[in-house]
């Protein structure tokens, strides 16, 4: 689970703060041509966090989402945003149907889950996903690049393409694309993470920190022009997160 504590800042943040506003095009760039040929109406987000992208997700497509956390925390943010269907829940224990729903979105979740388990999650994730329902899932990427803010927010393990898509087709995913995101900055936030933070020993803390107007614009930059790439089919070979978007087997 999240660290709670992260909720807040979340929640602050979230809908100005350049990773998010970045972030949000990206996936809605890589969503956008898939879902409009489909005709979805109910779509499962497991792990809503704050529900803010529940909400955004709802009035793009116009979906009729069920957001879902662990966290109290998270769940009482999207009570106050209005959202409606909210229910507390573990994503390895989802409490619907079989097949109840058209697509499932889960965004940094499974990274929550220890190694080994993150099985557990894509199960019932796809459990209950209608045969030819499309998922999209969003993790944090490769080890490397693990930071003191992965370990604030109580991240448990970091994917590889190869290990995220693998994990989908286990659990009767077809693959439509799957890609490394926020690869522009990942040279930046590799010294960072690997040579600034060790040296200077900051102990764990939230990367959500709202930055100067000049300096979150120029970091929500390269996040714009990547979002520009993916929705046109392009793809990266590394990055600090990766997204997945496939269709549950009809067979």
């Amino acid at each position: 689970m999240m660290n709670p504590a992260e909720f807040a800042n979340i929640a602050r943040a979230e809908a100005d703060f350049w990773w998010y506003r970045g972030m949000r095009k990206i996936l809605f760039g890589m969503l956008d041509p898939v879902a409009a040929g489909r005709r979805l109406e109910r779509v499962l987000e497991a792990g809503c966090g704050t529900g803010y992208m529940a909400r955004a997700l709802g009035e793009r497509y116009g979906w009729r989402m069920f957001p879902v956390d662990l966290g109290w925390e998270g769940l009482a943010c999207g009570r106050a945003m209005g959202l409606e269907r909210l229910a507390q829940c573990d994503i390895a224990a989802l409490p619907f149907h079989d097949a109840a729903f058209d697509a499932v979105v889960s965004l940094d979740v499974i990274v929550h889950f220890p190694r080994g388990q993150e099985g557990r999650a894509m199960r019932e994730l796809a459990r209950a996903l209608k045969p030819g329902g499309l998922l999209a899932v969003r993790v944090s990427a490769l080890d490397i690049l693990r930071s003191r803010h992965s370990l604030f927010a109580h991240e448990r393990q970091r994917f590889t393409r190869g290990r995220l898509t693998a994990l989908a087709r286990e659990h009767g995913i077809r693959v439509l694309r799957c890609t490394y995101a926020n690869a522009l900055l990942s040279p930046v936030a590799l010294v960072k993470f690997r040579l600034f933070e060790p040296l200077t020993g900051q102990p764990p803390a939230s990367g959500v920190i709202p930055a100067p107007g000049w300096l979150d614009r120029a970091l929500y930059a390269p996040l714009a022009l990547e979002a520009l790439w993916l929705g046109a089919g392009g793809g990266f070979p590394f990055g600090q997160s990766l997204v997945l978007i496939g269709e549950k087997s009809r067979g």
